[in-house]
């Protein structure tokens, strides 16, 4: 693991977030390294989705949606 440290936090940042792990029965070093943990989390399935969405084939004009397909399946079966 790395070490971090964050300067010039303002006191009622810190105060926050300290009353926070507090009411959760955590340090504040917990839950400052959870708090990071989800960010980190967040920014790679945004990297992932980004890289996934430009790899995406357009699709060809006159195919229907699979959304459109689906909905046109239920309308047909329940005019059945």
């Amino acid at each position: 693991m790395v070490a971090m440290q964050i300067r010039d936090v303002p006191d009622e940042d810190r105060d926050a977030l300290a009353a926070q792990a507090r009411e959760r029965g955590v340090s504040l070093q917990t839950l400052l390294r959870e708090l990071v943990s989800r960010e980190a989390k967040a920014q790679r399935q945004r990297q992932w989705l980004a890289e996934v969405t430009s790899r995406a084939v357009p699709r060809p004009e006159g195919v229907p949606s699979l959304a459109e397909t689906i909905r046109d399946d239920r309308e047909r079966d329940a005019t059945l």
